[in-house]
């Protein structure tokens, strides 16, 4: 299932035709693909885009991993 969570599209062909699926619903051998060969200032864009996702569902729903305590 497509949650279009991170707002970073990329176009993949999926049955046979051509999409725009969000990076975090992409497969990881789609993942490799549009990361392969991109420099290391675009990989650490999308890190910080990634890491402002997590931080956003976190803050909304009111969820964090391990003991508050």
């Amino acid at each position: 299932m497509d949650r279009n969570l991170d707002g970073v599209y990329f176009r993949v062909m999926r049955n046979g035709k051509w999409d725009s699926v969000c990076f975090s619903d992409l497969t990881e051998e789609q993942m490799d693909l549009v990361m392969d060969d991109q420099p290391i200032d675009w990989l650490k864009s999308l890190c910080k885009i990634m890491g402002a996702t997590l931080k956003t569902l976190g803050d909304t729903f009111d969820i964090s991993s391990g003991d508050d305590e």
